[in-house]
C-alpha cells in the first residue's frame, strides 16, 4: 500500500508525477516546441492509462483477499459434507452388508432344519414297512404271501374265462361239475360269509323266529371296532336280525344271534365247526359269528359247499336276496340295503347270496344263482377294487351263457 501510495502522490501543483519521463521519451533532436507539447500530452494520457491500470488492480487485489477466506470455508464445508455424506454411505453399505449375512445365515439354519426334517421324514417313512409289517396278524401276513403266488387256473370249457378275483370256483349245483377254479383249494380268511353258516345253526336249533334278541355291549365288534347302527338296547326280533344279518351284513345282529344260541356264543361256534365238517368243508374253520376274526378260514371248494347247503333254508333264501328292509331301532326307522348290488337286477336270478369284506380277506361274493336253467354257483374270493367282484360275476353269467349257446 505504501508503494501505491508513493505512485499516486501528487506534485505541489496537483499533477501526478510522470511515469515516463518526457525528457527520456522525447529525442533531442532540435524539433520545434509545438512537437514537443504534443509529445507532453501523449505521455500524459498514457501516464494516466498506466496509473488507472494500477489503482484497479489495487483495488482488485484486497478484494481477492477478501474473498478466499469465504470461498475457503465454504470449501471446508463442502468437503466436510461429502465426507459425512460418505461416511453415512459407508454405514448404509455396513448395515445392508450386515443384514444380508443374517438373511444368510438364518436361511442356512432353515435350511439345515428343513433338511433335519426331511431327514426324520424318511427315517419315519422308511420305518414305516417295518411297524406295519409288525403290526400284522398271522392272517394278514398269510395273505400277503398268498397273494404273491401265481395262480392255478382249472377250465372244463373251451371258453377262456378272465377272472380278476384271486381265488375263484364255479360249478354247476345239479351235478357238481366244477366248471372253472381258480386257486379253488387255497385256505383263506372269508369274513361276512361266515353269517350263512350262523344263520344255518341258529335255525338249525329250532328258535322262534318271532322271539326278541336285545343287541348288549357283547355284541359290540372290539376286535376292528366297526361301526353299527344298531345301538345297544336294540331289540328286534329273532328273524329281523338274521334279515339284516344277511342282507346287509350287520355285525351286531350277527353277534346277537350267536350270543343268543342256546349255550351262548361259544356253543354257537362249536355248532358251526360241527356243521362244516358234516358238509365236508375240510378246510374250514370258526372262530367267531360274524367273520371280523380273520381266523375265519376256508377254501372256494369248502364255500360251495356251503352255499348249496344254505339254498336248502327258505329263510336263507329269503332273507340274503332281499333288496332293502326297514327296522325299528329305539324309536328310530333304520333303512337296510342288500349290499349285493346284483340282487336288484333283472337280468339276475339269485337264489343265495352273501358279500364279505375285511382286509386280509378282500371283498367276497358267493352266490346260488339260474343261468339259462341251470343253477350255479359262484364263488368270487379276495377281490379288490369297488367293483371287481361285481364285474367277475358278469363276466361270469356272460361266459356261461355263451358256453350254453354254442
Amino acid at each position: 500500500m505504501h508503494r501505491l501510495t508513493e505512485l499516486i502522490e501528487r506534485d505541489p501543483r496537483g499533477v501526478s508525477p510522470p511515469l515516463i519521463s518526457a525528457r527520456l521519451a522525447t529525442p533531442n533532436t532540435g524539433n520545434s516546441f509545438m512537437s514537443a507539447v504534443s509529445v507532453r500530452r501523449t505521455l500524459r494520457r498514457c501516464n494516466r492509462f498506466i496509473l488507472s491500470f494500477f489503482i484497479a488492480l489495487a483495488i482488485a487485489t484486497p478484494a481477492a483477499l477478501v474473498s478466499s477466506p469465504a470461498e475457503a470455508a465454504t470449501h471446508a464445508s463442502s468437503a466436510s459434507e461429502k465426507a459425512a455424506a460418505k461416511k453415512q454411505a459407508a454405514k448404509k453399505r455396513l448395515a445392508a452388508k450386515r443384514a444380508a449375512s443374517k438373511k444368510h445365515a438364518a436361511a442356512r439354519k432353515a435350511s439345515r432344519s428343513v433338511s433335519a426334517a426331511s431327514k426324520r421324514k424318511l427315517m419315519k417313512k422308511a420305518a414305516a414297512p417295518a411297524a406295519v409289517a409288525a403290526a400284522l396278524t398271522a392272517s394278514e401276513l398269510a395273505a400277503q404271501e398268498r397273494r404273491q403266488t401265481p395262480p392255478e387256473i382249472h377250465n372244463s370249457l373251451n371258453l377262456p374265462l378272465n377272472v380278476q378275483s384271486r381265488a375263484a370256483i364255479i360249478t354247476n349245483a345239479k351235478t357238481g361239475e366244477m366248471l372253472y377254479g381258480k386257486n379253488y383249494n387255497q385256505t383263506m380268511p372269508i369274513a361276512s360269509i361266515t353269517k350263512l353258516m350262523t344263520a344255518m345253526v341258529v335255525l338249525d336249533a329250532g328258535l322262534d323266529m318271532n322271539d326278541p334278541v336285545t343287541v348288549t355291549q357283547d355284541d359290540v365288534d372290539k376286535l376292528r371296532n366297526t361301526h353299527s347302527r344298531l345301538s345297544i338296547g336294540t331289540t328286534l326280533t329273532r328273524a329281523d336280525m338274521m334279515l339284516i344279518a344277511l342282507m346287509a351284513s350287520e355285525n351286531r345282529a350277527a353277534a346277537a344271534l350267536a350270543r343268543s344260541y342256546p349255550g351262548g356264543t361259544a356253543a354257537a361256534i362249536t355248532a358251526m365247526n360241527r356243521k362244516a365238517a358234516k358238509l365236508g368243508m375240510s378246510h374250514t374253520r370258526f372262530h367267531d359269528g360274524t367273520g371280523l376274526d380273520g381266523n375265519n378260514t376256508s377254501t372256494p371248494g369248502d364255500l360251495a359247499k356251503l352255499v348249496q347247503a344254505a339254498y336248502r333254508y327258505a329263510d336263507i333264501r329269503a332273507f340274503s336276496t332281499t333288496p332293502q328292509y326297514q327296522v325299528q331301532s329305539r324309536g328310530h326307522l333304520l333303512q337296510y340295503k342288500n349290499t349285493n348290488l346284483l340282487v336288484k337286477e333283472p337280468d339276475w336270478d339269485i337264489g343265495v347270496s352273501k358279500t364279505g369284506f375285511i382286509n386280509e380277506a378282500g371283498k367276497c361274493l358267493v352266490m346260488l344263482a339260474r343261468i339259462r336253467d341251470e343253477p350255479v354257483v359262484i364263488v368270487l374270493m379276495d377281490s379288490w377294487g369297488k367293483y371287481t367282484r361285481i364285474g367277475d360275476a358278469n363276466r361270469v353269467k356272460q361266459w356261461l351263457e355263451r358256453v350254453t349257446r354254442a
